[in-house]
């Protein structure tokens, strides 16, 4: 006896063997290693049913082969649940069967993974688009698809729960999947299957009246097919007849939606015209409809605007012999290999050269014709298999929760973008993210798939540098509205500190209340809000904090609105504001310790930092810009807007650590950087930004060091230390 007749395994590799005739020897070579690979891995394993479970990678691979895939699908078939069921790891695959092979087991591997809950089934669509976008290489959705319908065709031995919940799932993610594809075999059987097991009863009662129905119409079906075959032949066209039945849950879905009983459904019976070329349709069309009557309205074209998933045909609904209405659809026979493969129709069908493209001008746009175009243009297989790998849903990526739900957000997104698709208090209180398990960047891209956790902290708040990597809108509005709210807030305070000052240089206060208050102060706040333009007390007065109007100009206007309602100077205010003038350290000064917000800038061009003295300039609209008094940028703005500069000082405890910039010259040799960083951490300060001269080749180098600093002692304490290591010559401040 036979090898093969004693080993069931064998015996099916015999089978998916013959189906191999379209790949060549090497290819055959490979895809058997691939087997024993798999039928090794697999070894003491069993199905549901008992049978080994080697059976259903090779049912799976024979599947792939009907579509004639090429031999990196069928070897990735046959070992397609050995990394998630075997302990196979994806290096071993590559180094055993090539990096391409390896990588489509790994989608596949990716795919099981994510589990579908029936409980949200407002989240299928998500959940569809989210697989589709995760397999980069159609070929793995081909062969997650082939791997699911011998699941479903197998699934006798299964708990009926089990049978049910795995039904359902296929109804709901994999069935309109196969239809996307136009995969049409594959997306009836499915559809078939799903139905005999979450409907048992119902699927039961509509099969067997089909078959009574299958009986009783059996000649009338035959008469039909005799009479439109002599037709054609009358015509002198060459054409294959085919009858086709209504699957049962196409039946079901028609009684369901139209309200109807079985009885009044009436096409449960039609027939497939297929013609060689894309005229002879029409032509067929013509012969039909002298043959029978047709119904009006019932005819569809498409062929001239066909489905978006490729599927092209002419559908026509005629009055047959007995008065009963039947369907008749007419298409090429490159079109019925797309309508019933769909994308795997591209490796099967090989349209003669010179014949009529069957695509419509205005359907080379989209994804699926570009490939029918590449193969009957180019014949490029590289090409082809390059737009293969382009995703269905491009511009989307679909994450995950940590507790599963599914979030859509553009190509390109951040966690940030992920936060505030959650809640914009999310957002606004994100700190770091984690992807997949681990600590990732705030800006780093997301991928279909991840599982993506955000921490929050009570005291966080939006960081203006998020705008440059976000990309939603979402993100982007929640984060500028953050933003400019907190910085109008920080600009009425500043506008309130620096009108109070600039008042009790006339020796007044600030008028209490607002334009809505009742008596000469209400009045006093409308008419000055008139003089300036603007739509309320606070917006006048944010505009001051924002330097759009000058203080002392405004106060000036009180003063003489509150000396023509009577109010006079009060002697203890004008001296004290008079002091405060002299005094920088007084208490009219508007004091930095770095806890301000968005109004109160520090001036780029001189870093300053405590120690240093400092004077405030009111930029139009920028808020106070903080320059040291020996900036010459500071000088050059003091000599041209004198009016716009006021008294800054230094808080006696600063809240946080002051960037400033330093120039250190350094002899050139092995380890230089790391002896400098290493004199810089010894002094206790962080560089934050590091810039090399382009004179690294030379005896020397200069480095341009941004430190994070406490205060002007600190830097001295610094600038020591560099000067004690060996290898610099040179370390100072950089000024403007």
């Amino acid at each position: 006896m036979s090898q093969t007749a004693l080993d069931p395994s064998a015996a099916s590799f015999a089978a998916l063997l013959h189906k191999l005739d379209y790949l060549d020897e090497a290819d055959i070579r490979r895809v058997r290693e691939a087997y024993r690979f798999a039928d090794e891995a697999h070894l003491g394993q069993f199905r549901a049913s008992g049978e080994p479970y080697i059976t259903h990678p090779i049912a799976v691979a024979g599947l792939c082969a009907d579509w004639k895939l090429d031999a990196q699908a069928i070897m990735a078939a046959l070992m397609h649940d050995a990394m998630e069921d075997c302990g196979v790891t994806k290096i071993e695959l590559i180094e055993r069967f090539g990096s391409p092979t390896a990588e489509l087991v790994d989608g596949l591997t990716k795919l099981d993974k994510l589990q579908f809950s029936t409980k949200e089934e407002s989240q299928a669509e998500s959940f569809r688009k989210m697989l589709l976008a995760m397999a980069r290489d159609v070929r793995v959705i081909l062969i997650k698809l082939s791997d699911r319908l011998h699941n479903m065709r197998t699934m006798e031995a299964m708990a009926p729960h089990k049978q049910a919940r795995i039904a359902r799932e296929t109804l709901d993610i994999y069935v309109p999947i196969a239809h996307r594809l136009g995969l049409n075999q594959t997306y009836r059987e499915l559809q078939e299957l799903s139905f005999k097991y979450i409907h048992p009863w119902r699927y039961g009662v509509l099969s067997k009246a089909v078959r009574k129905t299958r009986g009783n119409r059996r000649d009338l079906v035959e008469r039909i097919q005799r009479e439109v075959g002599k037709a054609f032949d009358d015509a002198d066209m060459q054409v294959e007849i085919y009858g086709r039945e209504k699957t049962i849950y196409s039946i079901y879905h028609k009684m369901l939606e139209k309200h109807l009983s079985f009885a009044q459904v009436s096409d449960i019976f039609g027939f497939r015209i297929v013609t060689r070329e894309l005229l002879d349709c029409y032509r067929a069309l013509g012969v039909l409809h002298q043959l029978y009557s047709p119904l009006p309205g019932r005819f569809k074209d498409y062929i001239a605007i066909s489905k978006a998933n490729g599927y092209q045909s002419l559908h026509t609904t005629l009055v047959n012999p007995v008065g009963t209405a039947v369907e008749f659809q007419i298409r090429s026979q490159a079109m019925h290999a797309v309508a019933e493969k769909g994308i795997a129709a591209h490796w099967m069908y090989k349209e003669s050269e010179g014949s009529a493209r069957t695509a419509s001008p205005q359907e080379d746009a989209t994804w699926l014709q570009s490939l029918i175009d590449i193969q009957h243009e180019t014949r490029d297989s590289a090409e082809f298999l390059e737009h293969l790998k382009i995703d269905l849903f491009p511009e989307s990526v679909y994450v995950l929760t940590p507790k599963s739900r599914i979030v859509a957000l553009p190509k390109g997104a951040t966690p940030v973008d992920f936060a505030y698709a959650i809640h914009s208090g999310v957002g606004d209180r994100c700190v770091s993210a984690k992807v997949n398990g681990e600590p990732a960047p705030l800006r780093a891209k997301l991928s279909s798939g991840d599982v993506v956790e955000i921490i929050t902290a009570p005291g966080a708040r939006p960081n203006p540098a998020w705008l440059n990597f976000v990309c939603t809108g979402r993100a982007r509005s929640k984060i500028r509205h953050y933003l400019k709210n907190m910085e109008m807030e920080e600009s009425l305070e500043m506008g309130e500190k620096l009108l109070s000052q600039a008042l009790r240089a006339e020796g007044l206060t600030l008028p209490p209340g607002d334009e809505h208050s009742e008596g000469r102060h209400g009045e006093l706040w409308q008419q000055l809000i008139r003089w300036g333009g603007n739509r309320s007390r606070d917006d006048l007065v944010t505009e001051v904090g924002l330097g759009r109007k000058i203080a002392t100009m405004v106060a000036k206007r009180i003063a003489q609105a509150l000396a023509e309602a009577g109010e006079r100077p009060d002697a203890l205010t004008l001296t004290l504001g008079r002091f405060t003038a002299d005094d920088s350290h007084a208490q009219g000064s508007v004091v930095i310790d770095g806890s301000e917000g968005a109004t109160v800038q520090l001036a780029p061009c001189c870093k300053p930092i405590p120690g240093d003295p400092i004077a405030g300039y009111l930029g139009r609209g920028e808020g106070l810009v903080v320059h040291t008094q020996m900036c010459g940028t500071g000088k050059r703005l003091f000599e041209r807007d004198s009016e716009r500069w006021i008294d800054v000082a230094w808080s006696d405890e600063p809240t946080r650590q002051f960037e400033t910039a330093i120039s250190v010259l350094v002899a050139n040799g092995k380890g230089v950087l790391a002896q400098v960083a290493a004199s810089i951490s010894t002094a206790e300060t962080d560089i934050t930004h590091i810039e090399m001269g382009d004179e690294r080749l030379g005896e020397t180098a200069e480095l341009k060091l941004t430190l994070s600093l406490r205060d002007s002692d600190h830097l001295q304490d610094v600038l020591r230390t560099l000067k004690r290591c060996p290898v610099v010559l040179r370390a100072s401040r950089v000024m403007p």
